[in-house]
């Protein structure tokens, strides 16, 4: 008897409510008569044994979930792997295996096609506890979809969610941008999300810059709507240069717009705090938990008594971004990678739907051993180039 269960996991992002609704639509089509749960809050839910079932109204109702944020089923942080983290949150006692309570718990519910939407960490995850099963007799069919606002899992053309949010931060910055009229010498700094690739900083900047061309504006006086610099973990950032670069465009225009990844210059900020004996507070995967040491706020403080700024504000758009609906460029997206998900699984063959750079961008199920986070951005690409040479950073 084939029975389905999905969870989503990580953070946000703008394809979770639709991944759902559609793979609760393609299941509902072609094997109707298939049980399909939810695990609530991600790996949390499956440790717990906390899970929901897919009830007619609800497949009736699948199709809504195209025009909905956020993650209908909830998401959480856990990483199976990190027993001490889990014991210590109450989600396995002490002394237990994750993965054996993870597995077990699927062995109860009956489970024989796991869907997991998410970033690498959660397909990887996906992937050692269907091994897991395997080692104990029991096949699990594993099928990941791609959730990252960043881009970056290897060899994935194209993750999910990742072309709306950079749509959403340019939206939320063509509001932001009207503060540099506030009063002269403004400096604002739009952060952006991206611990370690700047994909979605740069591709927020092309679609804001791109949406500005495009939207007719009376230009007198001294309205300014164009960004200044942008600054992503992957180029290097000359602070004194940019320092001199910056003052002349606050003294000719009489402020300045920099787009930031979150990412860029933490390194040289977590050195420059724990040399000060400062404790740098990290998550449950290791990641200096961005959030706390405030990336923005540095940037803001070294640039502001540099370049002469009278007022500095710091916006961050990331939870904005990351809780939209799906745009129709990503649900496009969403259609086929589910579709194939679909057959992928009632087939019994595991891996994460992408199209594989590797392979001629071929989308396909990808073997969970090729997945990996932290893709890097190329940042030669053309659209790239030509938007560092047209705000003069290059």
């Amino acid at each position: 008897m084939t029975k389905i269960a999905m969870l989503t996991a990580g953070g946000l992002a703008p394809c979770l409510s639709s991944a759902v609704g559609g793979l609760i639509e393609g299941y509902s089509a072609v094997a109707p008569d298939a049980e399909i749960i939810f695990y609530l809050y991600g790996y949390q839910g499956l440790l717990t044994g906390t899970s929901l079932t897919v009830t007619a109204d609800i497949r009736a109702g699948a199709h809504l979930l195209h025009r909905q944020g956020g993650s209908p089923i909830g998401n959480s942080r856990v990483k199976l792997t990190n027993a001490g983290d889990l014991a210590k949150r109450g989600l396995i006692k002490t002394g237990e295996e994750p993965l054996a309570v993870a597995a077990a718990q699927l062995r109860k519910d009956g489970v024989t096609i796991l869907h997991t939407i998410g970033g690498d960490d959660t397909s990887t995850t996906a992937a050692d506890l269907a091994r897991f099963l395997a080692n104990e007799g029991h096949h699990l069919t594993v099928v990941g979809l791609p959730k990252t606002i960043d881009n970056d899992i290897v060899p994935i053309r194209q993750s999910l969610g990742a072309v709306t949010a950079a749509e959403q931060g340019a939206i939320f910055f063509e509001n932001v941008v009207n503060e540099l009229t506030t009063a002269p010498r403004t400096l604002v700094i739009h952060e952006i999300m991206g611990r370690h690739s700047g994909w979605l900083a740069a591709a927020t900047a092309e679609t804001y810059r791109r949406r500005m061309n495009e939207t007719a504006v009376l230009d007198f006086g001294v309205v300014r709507k164009d960004i200044d610099a942008l600054y992503i973990p992957e180029l290097p950032i000359d602070i004194d240069g940019e320092a001199k670069r910056l003052r002349a465009v606050m003294d000719d225009k009489g402020a300045v717009a920099i787009f930031l990844s979150e990412g860029a210059g933490v390194a040289d900020l977590v050195r420059e705090m724990e040399g000060r004996g400062e404790t740098v507070e990290r998550d449950a995967f290791g990641h200096v938990k961005i959030d706390k040491i405030n990336v923005g706020d540095w940037f803001s403080k070294r640039f502001a008594k540099l370049i002469g700024a009278e007022r500095t504000l710091v916006q961050k758009s990331g939870y904005f971004a990351r809780s939209a609906a799906a745009n129709a460029e990503d649900l496009a997206l969403i259609r086929d990678m589910v579709a194939l998900a679909v057959a992928t699984g009632l087939k019994g063959e595991s891996g994460v739907i992408g199209h594989d750079e590797q392979r001629g961008g071929e989308l396909r199920a990808i073997e969970f051993p090729r997945i990996a986070g932290g893709k890097p951005f190329d940042t030669n690409v053309s659209w790239l180039t030509d938007l560092l040479r047209e705000i003069g950073q290059r």
